[in-house]
């Protein structure tokens, strides 16, 4: 193995600290993990719910069932992002939508925006999300709340939603920093992270799970298809970037293949499974990964491995 992608054992030698942060990132990798996961929830309730969301969402909501969920993208007439949600269908006629905290209100907005003649109403719903990653997600039982299923990329996992998910019994909570590095290795991309208003949705690698090719028209349509006939072609792309050395640089630090800009880190954190801080940042198509290249920043500058995602 190269010296980027060398894994180091997770030992009770290292500080207080970083000896929490191992022991959340192992419960995450290697058996469950609870973490508090900050969302906002929206309740869309009326006989015109699900017609009207189906124009509106990329994902096809029509056949969900009572129960279940599905990823989507809510996108600008233009084709770009507004936002990635969760839509589970909770009855015949109601649905709730979630996405990351502090987008909740912006989605209700845009979606009363494009309401017109619609019997469905959308209100804020005071609830909770309990996500569990590891292999051993599927096997728990929650106490209390709805269980949705939330795969990542190499990692199962499930949210327990609801007024007051239980936390199962036994079930180790882990804390933000471990969950960040998890999230980062699976390329999971967040909302004012890696989406934004200027995100096209195939630049972020998750098309396949979020639109629906067959379901009929949706706002935001045309660019999506459009660039999936091409083949998927888009300026960038999301990747997964692994530093050299134990700096953490920061966020909007700079991506550089061959001495040239080739894009900015999204997101970072320490991975105690790599021993090393990683990365996500959209990178120019033209760089094939897995590549050499350096990070730089105001006063720092670390060499860095661009790789394919998930990170394995």
């Amino acid at each position: 193995m190269t010296e980027h992608s060398e894994r180091v054992e997770l030992t009770e030698e290292e500080g207080p600290e970083d000896a929490d942060v191992a022991g959340d990132y192992a419960a995450l990798r290697q058996e469950v993990g609870a973490v508090w996961l900050a969302r906002d929830f929206l309740k869309v309730e009326g006989p015109d719910t699900f017609s009207w969301l189906q124009g509106q969402l990329s994902q096809d909501v029509s056949g969900l069932g009572v129960g279940d969920s599905a990823e989507s993208f809510i996108l600008q007439p233009q084709g770009k992002v507004d936002a990635m949600v969760r839509i589970t269908r909770t009855d015949d006629e109601e649905a709730v939508i979630d996405v990351d905290a502090g987008f909740g209100a912006a989605v209700a907005e845009r979606l009363d925006r494009f309401k017109l003649r619609v019997e469905a109403d959308v209100e804020e719903l005071a609830w909770r999300c309990l996500a569990l990653r590891g292999p051993k997600a599927h096997d728990l039982v929650p106490i209390t709340g709805a269980v949705v299923d939330a795969d990542w990329p190499g990692l199962p996992g499930v949210d327990v939603i609801g007024v007051e998910p239980g936390v199962p019994e036994g079930v180790r909570l882990c804390g933000d920093e471990a969950w960040q590095a998890v999230r980062i290795e699976a390329g999971v991309p967040v909302m004012g992270a890696e989406l934004t208003e200027r995100t096209i949705p195939a630049e972020a690698g998750v098309v396949e799970r979020t639109v629906s090719f067959t379901k009929g028209c949706f706002t935001g349509q045309e660019l999506v298809a459009r660039i999936d006939s091409r083949g998927g072609n888009v300026p960038r792309h999301l990747r997964g970037v692994v530093m050299a050395s134990d700096v953490v640089p920061p966020v909007g630090a700079t991506v550089l293949v061959d001495a040239k800009e080739a894009g900015s880190l999204t997101s970072v954190a320490h991975s105690p499974g790599r021993g090393a801080p990683v990365a996500l940042a959209y990178v120019r198509r033209e760089v094939m990964p897995p590549a050499d290249g350096q990070v730089r920043w105001e006063g720092g500058q670390a060499s860095a491995r661009i790789e394919t995602l998930p990170l394995t």
